[in-house]
């Protein structure tokens, strides 16, 4: 399940997914995740392991849960997960993420364990096990919401926001002529886009381009896009250095790669590319996903598509 936030969450919010993997005993899957936003991941079942910035990772979520705040990503960061798991994904805006803690910059590439950092108790504890998915979204929303009320509720820098959003739909575009167009100097976009994405103006557009084409790769994209992504690039070994670049490997490898963490990733992020877009509602089923896999997307109460 993955859809758009309520209304009133969107400054902070850009997406929600909840994820159910059922895997035998013992087995082990070894992928990555690729993520151009922060998010708070919920993790339900599983022992995990991730390999960040500051070194190797394990955590052992069990039937109570953990909540990993993870930072942007600017190149593949090496999870494995054993067992069976769930996980409730959001997904932070820009300039947002963190309300008042680290600055992106300093969260970029790292893992951090939330329920250590805020000392409120598990917040995976307020999910109710016994309800379906979109119940489960809905009360981490409404969590969010107490968060807000009591740390404050500034939004993000209107220039990040529109720099993301531009980055998602298409980021081929003159980072002098986004400037001019929003106002501003290049010194100064520049400035805010590492501020809140804690990577220069470039980076930010070569990592879409490259997720882009990731996402094409690991067939989770519209086939009728693939040509365009990839006229986004010189020539093919230009690609090639790309997708090594932010992946580790060539093209070809990750096509045929086994890469399911990095597919649910790529997925939540494609759909919203595409509501962006307004190709797609927020509720409807994903052209390349198989329907009788997919789970309950009961709409929220109110939830007004588009």
């Amino acid at each position: 399940m993955a859809r758009a936030p309520a209304e009133d969450l969107k400054p902070w919010l850009s997406w929600i997914s909840v994820t159910e993997v059922e895997l035998p005993q013992g087995h082990t899957i070894r992928c990555g995740m690729l993520c151009d936003q922060p998010c708070l991941r919920l993790l339900f079942g599983g022992s995990w392991t991730a390999q960040d910035q500051d070194g190797h990772k394990v955590y052992y979520p069990g039937a109570e849960g953990k909540t990993l705040y993870f930072g942007s990503q600017s190149r593949l960061m090496p999870v494995s997960v054993t067992g069976s798991f769930r996980i409730i994904t959001l997904y932070f805006t820009m300039g947002a993420a963190v309300l008042g803690g680290p600055t992106p910059g300093e969260l970029l590439d790292r893992v951090i364990d939330y329920d250590q950092l805020v000392g409120h108790g598990r917040l995976t504890s307020r999910v109710p096990a016994e309800r379906d998915p979109a119940q489960w979204a809905d009360t981490i929303e409404e969590e969010f919401r107490v968060f807000l009320d009591k740390f404050g509720s500034r939004a993000p820098d209107n220039l990040s926001s529109a720099f993301e959003m531009a980055c998602l739909i298409e980021p081929d575009f003159s980072l002098a002529q986004f400037a001019a167009s929003h106002g501003v100097s290049a010194r100064t976009l520049e400035r805010t886009v590492k501020r809140d994405f804690g990577i220069s103006p470039t980076l930010v557009q070569r990592r879409a381009r490259a997720l882009d084409i990731a996402a094409s790769l690991l067939g989770v994209a519209l086939p009728e896009e693939e040509a365009t992504m990839g006229l986004r690039y010189y020539d093919q070994a230009h690609q090639i250095r790309e997708i090594r670049r932010f992946f580790g490997m060539r093209p070809g490898d990750l096509a045929r790669g086994s890469c399911p963490l990095l597919r649910i990733t790529l997925e939540s992020r494609q759909k919203r590319r595409l509501e962006a877009l307004r190709q797609l509602g927020s509720l409807e089923l994903l052209p390349w996903r198989d329907p009788a896999a997919e789970p309950a997307m009961a709409p929220r109460s109110g939830l007004q598509l588009r």
